[in-house]
């Protein structure tokens, strides 16, 4: 069987609850509600595992802080054997609108911290990641108070149906490949 980690990005606590940084571990726990299973407590990260269509789907929120994120990523790819083109990182991107959903197969870390420590760890940024917007429509030195921020009820009536989008995108990721995936999401306004 197939196995693909999924890694949303965020923060552990309650605090970071709802905050546009952990966006990563809101479309997470959006696809674990939809496929009707749970989070456990493991080694580097909260983990629940689910299959689609005979693939093996590790569900990875790291518990690290965000700047760490690497090493639950390599520990569980290494844990599970899992090569680097079966690796999905979802995170927050301060460069797209609100909502706007990208799938990308490599790139630079665009100045994220989570992304940057998980290229530094793995020695690579030829992985797919899943970038969904959360908008920059703060003043000039507020960036940290912008992504640390909690997303307001507006908000959440733009990205709930991005939420289930994302999920799509992750069966595709795993069923079908990067390349027809971003050709059949990429494009959706």
């Amino acid at each position: 069987m197939e196995k693909y980690l999924i890694v949303g990005l965020g923060n552990v606590g309650s605090e970071y609850d709802m905050t546009r940084h952990n966006t990563g571990f809101m479309v997470l726990d959006a696809f674990a509600k939809a496929s009707n299973i749970v989070f456990d407590d493991r080694r580097y990260g909260f983990v629940s595992e689910t299959s689609v269509k005979g693939r093996k789907l590790i569900l990875l929120k790291p518990t690290t802080f965000m700047n760490l994120s690497g090493n639950a990523v390599r520990y569980w790819m290494n844990k599970e054997n899992i090569g680097i083109e079966h690796l999905l990182v979802i995170v927050d991107d301060l460069s797209l609108p609100l909502g706007t959903l990208r799938l990308k197969p490599s790139g630079s870390n665009g100045g994220h911290n989570g992304l940057g420590n998980i290229q530094s760890v793995i020695g690579t940024d030829k992985y797919c990641r899943l970038r969904v917007g959360i908008g920059n429509d703060y003043p000039r030195g507020m960036q940290v108070e912008w992504v640390l921020g909690r997303y307001g009820e507006d908000d959440m009536k733009v990205l709930e149906p991005k939420l289930e989008t994302a999920c799509e995108i992750i069966k595709s990721f795993v069923l079908a490949g990067v390349d027809f995936t971003m050709n059949a999401f990429n494009k959706k306004k």
